[in-house]
């Protein structure tokens, strides 16, 4: 099974699709969970309750809700994206966005009101301010990324629904373990579900002696 071509190929597409998805929701949810924690706005608190709500949302919704717009009779169905790893990559966008916003902004909250206001006081600019901040809450900024990767990484509902588990182009580990499981093929499914422990065991690992080492360094 191991050296099976067609295995390596689905999981090099689920480690590209789910790389992907992260690292475009940290570049939204970053930014966004940054302006919730230091804004002070009317609706603010009506945001954050709709962000904290989108970390439990379906992901079998989200595929929905992606489907409906990406389908060809859909407002966005010129781009003909449906069925594509592409798809894959907005469907798993959608679903880490609000768990990266919400750490993100629950991070910055946690640090102390007054280190704020004693950077401005040395005369930092705003983003001056909010880089400091950034790497005041670096480690809880950490784990918010490897909760959005593990909310992606594992997901299943979306990708099939956006996808469509099209053999050679957008079969990802989770959906073909619930191909193989559906043919009776077990032991198969048995052996994709461990790559698929395997790989956000090892990633998570990494991430973690990273978070590890810069508690360390901000000790010394």
């Amino acid at each position: 099974m191991w050296f099976n071509a067609e295995i390596w190929q689905i999981t090099c597409l689920s480690l590209q699709v789910s790389f992907t998805a992260t690292m475009l929701s940290l570049a939204i949810g970053l930014p966004l969970g940054t302006w919730l924690a230091l804004g002070r706005f009317r609706f603010r608190a009506l945001i954050l309750s709709f962000i904290n709500t989108g970390m439990a949302l379906p992901p079998v919704v989200v595929g929905l809700v992606v489907a409906m717009l990406l389908w060809r009779s859909g407002p966005l169905g010129d781009l003909r994206l449906i069925y594509t790893p592409t798809a894959i990559i907005i469907a798993q966008t959608v679903i880490a966005v609000p768990v990266v916003t919400g750490l993100t902004a629950a991070a910055l909250e946690s640090l102390d009101p007054r280190l704020r206001l004693q950077l401005l006081g040395l005369g930092a600019s705003r983003w001056q301010m909010i880089w400091w901040l950034w790497r005041e809450a670096r480690l809880p900024l950490l784990a918010a990324l490897m909760a959005g990767f593990g909310s992606v990484i594992s997901e299943v509902g979306a990708s099939m629904m956006v996808g469509g588990n099209i053999r050679g182009q957008t079969r990802v580990l989770t959906t073909a373990i619930v191909l193989e499981t559906s043919k009776g093929e077990f032991r198969t499914a048995l052996g994709l579900g461990f790559l698929l422990l395997l790989i956000t065991y090892l990633i998570n690992l990494a991430l973690t002696w990273i978070q590890h080492q810069g508690k360390k360094t901000w000790n010394r």
